[in-house]
């Protein structure tokens, strides 16, 4: 049991650490590529490393759990993926970190309300102080930075509320489906919707492949989807069926921080407003992580 928490923990870790770098990657990625063509060629790079390593592990997906898989694919990888490229071309890519946090936030409202997963009042206060902060923190940014339009922070807010989504979905239908297998089964279900927007995206024009920025940018994201996205994909999933959908995205509570030693060292703006803001959205997630008196779905 004690191995087993500590393992628990490490991978929360880790986690916090990989994907707390992947904002500032998303960043310079950017530089060379327009979101839609970042977000194609991550998943197919992504798609092309997972099967390399892990193509039996599909195997191990029964044929009722496809539809599942391919969901937590586009739920949990596909949108989130575009949704995180558009928002850092206006948003510094520390607060889109911060935002990131909102996932344990959403958790709850979607384990309720599709799974029927119950939570505390505690929880409830939790998810109303995360929101707070979110506002106060993209309303700060805005002021900070009048030339960015932090419209594009609903982006984050989207992504955060589909990978909420996957951690239900992988929680209480995926159990019994290895964490290579998800991984893998979730970027073949991807793969050709992504490809598609890559052929439309413009990437094979000469300004772009001939572009100052294109092999940096390029190498940005190899980095992005072999450690980012299939490295940590796998061990997500992990996290998630040994320990809880809630436990397994509190990963958020240390992403911000690596987030945002990132974007300072590039740079970026970051007050003292905003990280009472930010602090404000991880004391919501604290109080999510908090159990007592539970609030049941509605049966009506």
């Amino acid at each position: 049991m004690i191995a087993a928490q500590n393992k628990k923990w490490f991978y929360l870790l880790v986690l916090s650490i990989i994907w707390g770098t992947s904002y500032i990657l998303i960043k310079k990625g950017l530089v060379g590529f327009t979101p839609l063509q970042l977000g194609s060629v991550r998943i197919l790079l992504a798609t092309l490393f997972l099967f390399l390593i892990g193509s039996k592990s599909l195997k191990t997906i029964s044929k009722n759990e496809w539809k599942w898989i391919a969901l937590s694919g586009f739920v949990g990888s596909f949108f989130p993926m575009f949704f995180f490229a558009y928002a850092e071309t206006e948003i510094d890519s520390s607060i889109a970190a911060i935002l990131n946090s909102l996932v344990p936030l959403f958790t709850l409202f979607v384990g309720l309300f599709a799974f029927g997963i119950q939570f505390s009042k505690n929880q409830l206060m939790g998810v109303l102080v995360g929101l707070i902060g979110a506002l106060l923190l993209i309303l700060f940014g805005s002021s900070i930075n009048p030339e960015q339009n932090y419209w594009y922070a609903s982006f984050v807010i989207l992504a955060t509320i589909c990978y909420a989504g996957n951690a239900n979905i992988i929680k209480s239908k995926l159990q019994d489906v290895s964490p290579m297998g998800i991984a893998v089964g979730n970027f073949a279900a991807i793969s050709i919707p992504a490809f598609i927007v890559l052929l439309f995206s413009g990437v094979f024009k000469e300004e772009v492949t001939q572009g100052d920025y294109f092999y940096s940018s390029l190498g940005y994201i190899a980095i992005l989807c072999l450690i980012g996205t299939c490295v940590a994909k796998v061990m997500f999933n992990r996290l998630v069926q040994m320990s809880s959908a809630v436990f397994s995205v509190s990963v958020t509570y240390l992403i911000p921080i690596v987030g945002i030693f990132w974007g300072v060292l590039d740079g970026e703006n970051f007050t003292l407003k905003q990280l009472v803001a930010a602090l404000l959205i991880l004391f919501g997630v604290y109080l999510v992580n908090k159990k007592k008196t539970p609030i049941k779905a509605s049966s009506s």
